[in-house]
Parts: C-alpha cells; sequence; structure tokens
C-alpha cells in the first residue's frame, strides 16, 4: 500500500501552484475546473510517486493554523543532500517566507528546516 496523494484546499491556488512549482520543483497538471461546484484543483507531482492536489472552493472558511495542533501538521520534503536543505531555507528566507527551525540536525537524526508557506502551512525540508 502507498499514499497516492494528499490535498489541501488553498485560498490562492495560482500562488499556491508557482509556489509548489517554485520551490519544489512541482510539475502541474492543468487543472479541473467544475463551475456548478465552484470547484478548481491542479494535481502536483514531484520526483516520487506521491502527489499534492491542491484545490479551491469558492465557499470555504479558513481558520488560524496553529503550528501546535491535532492534525496534519506538515508536508515534508526530501531534497538530496545537507547543501540543498541550507540553500533552499535560504532562499525562501530571502524570499520573505518565515524559518520556524533549522537547518538542524534533529534529535532522531534528519537534517531539516521547516518554514511557512504562503497559506500558514508548515513544510519541512530534509536532506
Amino acid at each position: 500500500m502507498k499514499i497516492e496523494h494528499i490535498a489541501m484546499y488553498v485560498n490562492d491556488l495560482e500562488r499556491a501552484r508557482e509556489f509548489f512549482i517554485k520551490y519544489f520543483g512541482a510539475k502541474s497538471n492543468d487543472g479541473y475546473h467544475n463551475p456548478t461546484k465552484k470547484f478548481r484543483s491542479y494535481f502536483l507531482s514531484f520526483d516520487g510517486e506521491a502527489r499534492l492536489e491542491i484545490m479551491h472552493k469558492s465557499e470555504m472558511t479558513d481558520e488560524d493554523k496553529a503550528i501546535n495542533r491535532t492534525g496534519f501538521i506538515h508536508i515534508a520534503f526530501s531534497v538530496g543532500s545537507k547543501d540543498k536543505v541550507d540553500e533552499l531555507t535560504s532562499n525562501l528566507k530571502a524570499d520573505g517566507y518565515e524559518v520556524i527551525s533549522g537547518p538542524r540536525t534533529t534529535g532522531d537524526g534528519y537534517y531539516e528546516s521547516c518554514i511557512v508557506d504562503i497559506e500558514g502551512n508548515q513544510i519541512e525540508i530534509t536532506e
């Protein structure tokens, strides 16, 4: 069994799509639009098999996203090396994204950093 995809609603579909393309090398499909349900989405593919579906519906609520909460808490991307973790974290910070931890080696041996994306979600960058 494998995880096929993870889905998340976003406020700004196009901006979220560009974020994942620019920083994480996502490849996007052409998108899906259901005008009756006022729903749009993109499937984003990365180097592995799992995909991320980003979705937008005109009638959504958006609560504050506390970092320490129950439920899904972050998406982790492996970038291949410590140098790449450092480089991507530095690029994101320079572009105004909040770095909430790292880069550092965690107690369980991961070299990682965590940032907050354009929608307030935590993204982990690991080697």
